[in-house]
């Protein structure tokens, strides 16, 4: 099992680059940095947590921008995305960048998506909130014509590509796609016919809800054995960790905080020191 730790890389945070550089030294295998847009001040939807809505979601980085800057820095560590929201971006345009991204990284990204819960974002790129699901699939499938195919194309009810080229091609074939969400049929009907794994938010019924992935997964004709399942936002308490390994989590993300420089290190020193006891 791997780790690695998720942050709202933003303006008045830890800077990607530096974070990175702090992960490889203490052993760590990846950094996975979310994404908004913007966040309409009419502020209609709900904050799924409760409350009031983080500050960081205000501010956070271009998420391939602040992995570029994260890949350079670190050669060692992996780099994704959690979660690109993936029905608010035109396709060919994230196409090229997430191409481009694995290429300059040595083929070391693994792209989180989801659909994302804040309607007045969505609204301002013309995505409808009861049709998101349905539009980031599309957006999916036709990127992946564009990374797999030489002459790539695509027509479907949102994307209509006619016969393109389009190079860099990703170094990874395929490339890694996992989505992001809660457990249900909906979710894993979408990874069993497109994805490679999921992202679910924390850690809680997994020893149900994996079994039920994997049967999904291998109905629609696929080995649910290469399946990655990589849990966000998880506080590394022992006994958490190695039930997660029992129920075949690949790969186990830390929540650090949206903070400057010190405060973010001094979490994850606290980090480290479980990752050392638990390789020792």
């Amino acid at each position: 099992m791997r780790f690695g730790v998720t942050i709202f890389c933003t303006d008045v945070s830890i800077q990607p680059a530096e974070l990175a550089v702090a992960l490889q030294e203490r052993g760590f295998d990846s950094m996975w940095v979310p994404e908004h847009t913007h966040i309409p001040t009419t502020r209609r939807t709900p904050y799924p947590n409760g409350g009031e809505l983080p500050e960081e979601y205000k501010r956070c980085h271009d998420p391939f921008v602040a992995l570029t800057a994260a890949a350079v820095a670190a050669p060692g560590l992996r780099v994704g995305t959690g979660i690109l929201l993936v029905a608010q971006r035109d396709p060919i345009v994230t196409a090229k960048a997430v191409a481009s991204l694995d290429q300059i990284s040595g083929g070391r990204l693994s792209l989180g998506i989801g659909v994302g819960w804040n309607e007045d974002e969505m609204a301002d790129h013309g995505v409808d909130y009861k049709r998101r699901r349905e539009m980031g699939r599309e957006h999916v499938l036709a990127m992946r014509r564009l990374w797999e195919d030489e002459e790539a194309s695509f027509d479907g009810e949102f994307v209509h590509l006619p016969p393109s080229w389009s190079w860099p091609k990703p170094v990874q074939s395929p490339l890694p796609v996992l989505i992001g969400g809660a457990a249900g049929p909906k979710l894993f009907n979408h990874i069993a016919e497109y994805a490679d794994g999921w992202i679910p938010i924390g850690g809680r019924g997994l020893t149900e809800t994996v079994p039920e992935l994997r049967a999904r997964v291998e109905e629609a004709g696929r080995d649910p054995s290469t399946l990655e399942i990589v849990p966000v936002a998880v506080v590394p308490d022992p006994g958490k960790l190695d039930h997660y390994q029992e129920v075949g989590v690949t790969e186990c993300v830390f929540g650090l905080p949206s903070a400057p420089r010190d405060d973010v290190l001094a979490v994850l020193d606290k980090y480290t020191a479980v990752l050392e006891e638990r390789r020792a």
